[in-house]
Order: structure tokens, then sequence, then C-alpha cells
């Protein structure tokens, strides 16, 4: 398992905690209690190993003891489960970082440049901390991980591989490293990367789980399942398999299964974020099987999670995969009063301006998508126009790659062929729904070879997604045709 994002809105790094035993080789610890400190580094330890859950209650303990500990409110934002938690941390954190080492505070002024969809400031913070701890495998770690986030796995693999250089015993360089390559098409790597993991933490389950995430991306389906198992053979507690094992059943047209393999994940769940986790990936299999009543049902028991917590990022959050829900059913006028609902509520959220704003340029996006779905071309020009200016403002990678992402889709529903191969190579080549509109576009350009070549691609895509059940089915008939 890789880290991921807990939020549409907030742009969330992933979680791992930069720490010292030497403060001229490495970031260092600012702590008033020794206590707190030993909390820390347990916390570390296990969040490390991706058992999120567990740190989460021990860097709890480590605020209790120092209240003023910047670094560990941090850490217990990322490895919290719900939007209003995190957001919660982070703030204490920021305003801590005045009173701590430089390192840390670049660290921590990073994190919210990134979650304030700031990537040059965040970038530029970041390369100071390389320049200033060259010799902490954290940091580029750090780096490689937010180069991965950037879809830059060359650079990537460089600052990764590096971490492991400095640190040879340390494991999570090579789980990242595993995905790079996978990303990067180089199977063989990739598997090298997880079986290196796997030697230096053999009794953790996360290991199995990436390498069994290798297996799905293969189409070694019975084979990813048992390596999943053995995660939770191992810890069965370790939540993420259940979702790898889910979407292999998806995946072999056992959705029952798969939402069984969910129910048994809700029973094992300890907070709100995995109760919202099992309920979220329920609603995916209904909308693999084009159930959407039944997968908005599963969006709508996942909101009143966080109605419950106050968590109104959370909340929001719901409303716009409900919109997404909506759209694939065909609805796009329903969709379009979802993404509204959205947008307000987020703007009443107590969040900063900046991720409020990265609300509003998504809702643009949004927008297009049901402009397009109605086929409104004018209404969907006219989106795509004011979302390309406004990322153009801001330079998110991942809203630059969406920005071409909707002029792609526009232009293939304009039939304009050329536009569309133009645009859509700048998007996300990981979006199973970039690949099928590519397929649409060599398919209007007269070329069914590279069609073919899109749609396969589309529908053997064989990795945790958001977007697949959207477009899978489609890909299918498509390849039917051919």
């Amino acid at each position: 398992m890789r880290v991921r994002a807990l939020s549409t809105f907030l742009l969330v790094l992933p979680t791992l905690v930069l720490a010292a035993e030497t403060p001229q080789s490495t970031i260092p610890i600012t702590t008033s209690s020794a206590e707190a400190r030993e909390l820390y580094l347990q916390a570390r330890d296990l969040n490390e190993r991706l058992k999120g859950t567990e740190a989460n209650k021990v860097f709890a303990k480590a605020v209790e003891k120092d209240p003023q500990f910047a670094m560990a409110w941090l850490q217990l934002a990322f490895t919290s489960g719900t939007a209003k938690e995190l957001q919660n941390g982070l703030n204490k954190a920021v305003a801590l970082a005045d009173k701590v080492s430089e390192g840390e505070r670049l660290f921590i002024l990073s994190t919210k440049a990134a979650n304030d969809s700031k990537p040059a400031e965040q970038r530029r913070m970041l390369d100071e901390l390389v320049r200033k701890f060259p010799n902490d495998p954290r940091v580029h770690l750090q780096l490689g991980n937010v180069l991965f986030a950037q879809q830059d796995y060359d650079g990537a693999i460089r600052e990764l591989s590096r971490s492991a250089e400095l640190d040879p015993k340390f494991s999570q360089p090579y789980n990242q490293l595993g995905y790079a390559y996978r990303f990067k098409g180089n199977n063989a790597e990739a598997e090298k990367a997880f079986v290196k993991y796997a030697e230096l933490i053999p009794d953790d389950p996360n290991p199995h789980d990436s390498y069994a995430e290798l297996l799905m991306r293969l189409g070694r389906f019975d084979e990813s399942i048992t390596r999943y198992r053995k995660s939770l053979s191992i810890d069965p507690h370790f939540l993420s398999a259940y979702i790898g094992i889910a979407n292999d059943q998806i995946f072999l047209g056992k959705g029952d299964e798969a939402r069984k393999t969910l129910t048994e994940m809700q029973s094992k769940a300890r907070t709100d974020g995995e109760r919202r986790l099992a309920l979220f990936w329920t609603s995916q299999t209904y909308a693999h099987e084009g159930r959407w009543a039944e997968a908005i049902k599963s969006l709508e028991d996942e909101k009143k999670i966080a109605d419950s917590a106050g968590d109104i990022v959370s909340a929001s959050q719901d409303i716009n995969f409900i919109g997404n829900l909506l759209l694939g059913a065909g609805k796009p006028a329903e969709a379009a009063a979802r993404f509204e609902e959205s947008v307000k509520m987020l703007g009443k959220a107590q969040v900063s301006d900046d991720i409020k704003e990265a609300g509003r340029r998504a809702h643009l996006f949004d927008m297009g998508r049901v402009a397009l779905r109605k086929g409104d071309l004018a209404d969907a020009r006219e989106y795509s126009a004011k979302y390309t200016a406004a990322v153009a403002a801001r330079k998110v990678p991942f809203e630059v790659r969406q920005a071409h992402e909707l002029a792609g889709m526009l232009a293939v529903q304009a039939k304009d062929w050329d536009t569309a191969l133009k645009e859509l190579p700048q998007a996300s080549q990981q979006n199973p729904r970039v690949l099928y509109f590519t397929g649409l576009a060599w398919q209007g350009k007269g070329d069914p070879t590279k069609a073919t070549q899109a749609f396969k691609a589309t529908v053997d895509f064989n990795q945790l997604s958001g977007v697949l059940p959207f477009v899978r089915a489609d890909a299918r008939r498509q390849l039917a045709r051919s």
C-alpha cells in the first residue's frame, strides 16, 4: 500500500516523520519532554510501517506529554482518519512552527504550502531542506514522495534511491520505489523493490500488501488475494488489504463477494475514517456494476458519519462524489445540484481561503463535465477556459493535468481529434478516463489499432481507482465492436 490523499481538496503529503540522532546530519526533534520524544519515536516506527491508526494513538500521547510538540501535532494530523482532525492538527503545528528548529519549521511550512495548493513554495522549501540536511534519508524520502505525487517518476526514483543509500535498513524508500517503477511500467524493478522491502520487515503486513497490488496490476488476481490474506494473517486490522481483496474480486466479476469482504472490513474498523473508507469502496463495487442508486446509498451512509462528527469538509467530499455517481447514472442536472451543494458547504468550513479557492477551481472542472454530459459544448468551452485560466495562476501539477483532461474530453465531443490528441497526452496517464477518451480520439482519427490499445489499457487498468467504474464498461463495449 502507498499512502494516499485523504481529501479531494486537501493536498496531503505522504506521511512520514523527520527526526535525528545527530542534528548536524538530520533534522532534530524539538520537545521539552523526554517521554514525549520516546513516544514520538515509537509512533514514527509504527507510521513508517504504515500502521497509521496505531501510530495516531501514540502521537496523541506525545502531544499530551508536550502540548508544544509541533512535529507530533503534524503527524497526529496525518495519521488521523478525517479531514477535520487533519486540519486541526495541521493548524496547531503551523502555530508552533516559529518555536522549533529551522529544519522542522521548513518541513511544517512546506506541508502547509502543499495543503494550500502552493506547489512552487512547497518545492522551494523542500529543496532548501535537502541542501541543509543532505544526509537525512527522510528528507530525500519526502522529496521523492512529492515528486511521485507529481508523476515525476524519474525524479522520485532518484530521491528514493538516495534515501535507501543513506540508510540501507530504512524500509520506506523501497515501498515507494516499487510503486515508482511500477508506474513507469518497469515491473521487474518494481518486484525487486518490493522483495527488498519484505526482507527488511518480514513480519509486517505492508510488504505483502504492496506486492499484492503489483499482482493485481498484472491481472494475477487470485495470487494477489493470497498475498493480501497473508497481510491479514499478520495483522487482521491492516484494513487496506480488505480493500485490495475487494478490488481483485470486482475485477474477477464477483461483486457480491467484494461487498462481503468490505462488510468484514467494517467489522474490523476502529475509527470513523476506517468506517468511511469501507463504505466508499462498497459504493465503488456498485458503481462497477452500474448500480448507481445503491452506490449513492453507500455514499450517503458515509456522509452520515461525517455529519455526526461535524466534519464539514468530509461531508462536502461525499456530496461531490455523489455528484460524480449521478453523472455516471446519466443525470447531469442532479449532479450539478450536488456539485453546487458541495462547493457551498466547503465555503462554510473552517479551513483556509486557499483550500476554499481550490474547491472553487475543482468546481469549474466538475461543471465542465456536467456540460459535456448534457451535450452543451458552449458551456463546456466556457468552463474549460475558466478552469485552465484559474489553474495557470497556481500551477498545481494535478490541476494542470486535469485542465488538459477537460480540454481533451471537450475536443473529443466536438470531434476535434487533433486537439484531443494534443491535450490528452498532457493529462494524467494514471487516469483511466484519460485512457478511454484517448481511445475515442484515435477511433475518430481513423486509427483503430491505437484506439484498441487505449481501450484495452482502460479495461486492463487493474488498479485502485475512483474513476475506473465510470469508463470500464464503455471501454469493454468499444473493444467488443472492434
